[in-house]
This record gives structure tokens, sequence and C-alpha cells, in this order.
């Protein structure tokens, strides 16, 4: 398989990846940017070094420290390090996959396979995270996990104390938890409405 017909199905396939499946489902322009950025620059680098008397692992580490910086620079989620990842690999391949031809493109089309599958709206809808502050000191944990599922109106699996202000009379929590079919019936309503802080995962 010829360079060229390679580095035009990475085109093809970073852009499925950024504009058919990143943007349309997390809507965050500036990762756009990265993501096309990190996939020519992998590509680029990495034909490059194909071509040469480099070893290709020396360039495969300078990847790996190049992303550990861009990942310490900005918060990211965990979906968003996985999409960064992906333009990575898919650069990689287009850039090194010469001499494995179709190997490489089904790699690519792996890569977006799982990516599709996996961050699909549908799959796991109901399973939410979210960072709460309660206005109220809770020292006993089943009996925050209970107040959170009335709040939430959903089932808790996980809560994990980040702060107990006894002087103010606040919990910081982080929860993860399952919501209900159905919503909460009229007139249920739980007692002091905490202040919450939503987090996308």
């Amino acid at each position: 398989m010829t360079p060229a017909l390679l580095f035009t199905i990475d085109a093809v396939a970073v852009s499925i990846l950024t504009f058919a499946l990143y943007f349309p489902r997390h809507r965050r322009r500036d990762l756009v940017v990265a993501y096309l950025g990190v996939n020519v620059g992998v590509l680029a680098v990495s034909a490059v070094l194909a071509q040469s008397s480099v070893a290709a692992g020396l360039g495969l580490g300078l990847f790996g420290v190049l992303s550990i910086i861009r990942l310490r620079s900005d918060e990211l989620s965990q979906h968003e390090v996985a999409y960064y990842f992906a333009a990575l690999a898919l650069g990689l391949l287009g850039g090194l996959g010469t001499s494995v031809g179709w190997l490489a493109v089904a790699g690519m089309a792996l890569v977006l396979v799982v990516l599709a599958v996996a961050d699909h709206p549908r799959l796991f809808a109901r399973h939410r995270t979210q960072r709460v502050v309660v206005d109220r000191a809770f020292t006993d944990e089943h009996a925050l996990t209970h107040y959170l599922e009335q709040l939430l109106g959903g089932r808790v699996h996980s809560v994990a104390v980040q702060r107990l202000d006894l002087a103010n009379d606040t919990t910081a929590v982080e929860v993860r938890y399952r919501v209900h079919r159905r919503a909460p019936a009229p007139g249920t309503t739980p007692a002091p409405a905490p202040t919450m802080e939503a987090v996308a995962r």
C-alpha cells in the first residue's frame, strides 16, 4: 500500500473520529483542534521515522513524553483521553503502516468502531457521576447514601466523601449512581436542596 493512500485513509478516519463521533456527542471545539493536530503531527513524524535510520522506538518514546506533557497541562475527562489516544493511534497506523498494508487500515477501523460503540449515548445512559455539596454534615455514610438516593432519584453505587465541614455544616461528595426509569411521585421531595456540580464523564 502506498503512503499517499494510507495518508488519505488516515485523513478520513480522523475526520470520522472528530466530526462524526466526538464533536456531535461532546461539543468541545478546542479538542477538535487538538485531535486533528495530534493526528497530523504524529502521522508526519512517524512517516519520516519509517523512512529513516532512526529507530521507531525512539519516535514512539518521544510521542509518549509529549502525550504526558499535554495531558498534564489541562484537565481532561476519561472519554476525552480515550479520543486523544485514538487520534494518536490513527496517526501512528497511518505513518508506520505502509509495510503491513491493509492490516493498518483494519486497525484504524477497529479504533473507530470501539469508540463509536463504547461512547454511544445509549450505553449505560442511566448511570451518572456527580460532585455534590450537601448543606448538612453527614458523619454516617449510610445516612448520606440514603439522603443522596432520595435527592437524585436513583440507586447510589458509591459515595466518596471529599470534604466534611462540621463548622459550616456541609459535606462535599462524589457520587456514582443509576437513575430510576420512572420519575419520583409528585410531592415526594427530599429535605434541603444541596448545591450540585455536574461532572461530565
